[in-house]
């Protein structure tokens, strides 16, 4: 049937083998999360909730920053995440196989340069050290 999945996730996150499968599981937090902040409680679980590249990114962002802190850049780092559009490749890569859906605007363009991982990271220094 057209726009079926004819593999698994797991199958085709293995296959791919750019990013592991725990960085697909925090992408499904965060689009979670996105859809969330977008629709309110209200967010439909198992209909259309379309949320943007970018949206979707600043998700991911948040998510990673409260979940991790500091440490976010080399957690992410781990799973080969290394700049906004890895998170569009992990997107499309589950949309080429009919694991995910996206609106005709969409493109992967969205995710590009969002921001920057080094400044969206940065720890501030709220603290002094003494001696």
């Amino acid at each position: 049937m057209e726009g079926e999945p004819k593999k698994n996730m797991g199958q085709v996150i293995q296959e791919d083998g750019r990013y592991p499968v725990e960085a697909f599981g925090f992408l499904h937090e965060a689009l979670n999360r996105a859809a969330k902040t977008i629709y309110g409680d209200d967010a439909p679980t198992g209909g259309r909730r379309h949320v943007t590249g970018q949206q979707l990114c600043h998700s991911l962002r948040e998510l990673a920053v409260e979940r991790w802190g500091m440490l976010a850049p080399t957690v992410l780092s781990k799973w080969n995440v290394n700049a906004t559009i890895d998170f569009g490749n992990m997107v499309y890569l589950l949309i080429e196989n009919d694991l995910m859906k996206k609106a005709d605007e969409d493109s992967i363009e969205d995710f590009r340069d969002v921001y920057d991982f080094d400044e969206a990271f940065a720890v501030e220094e709220d603290f002094e050290v003494t001696e």
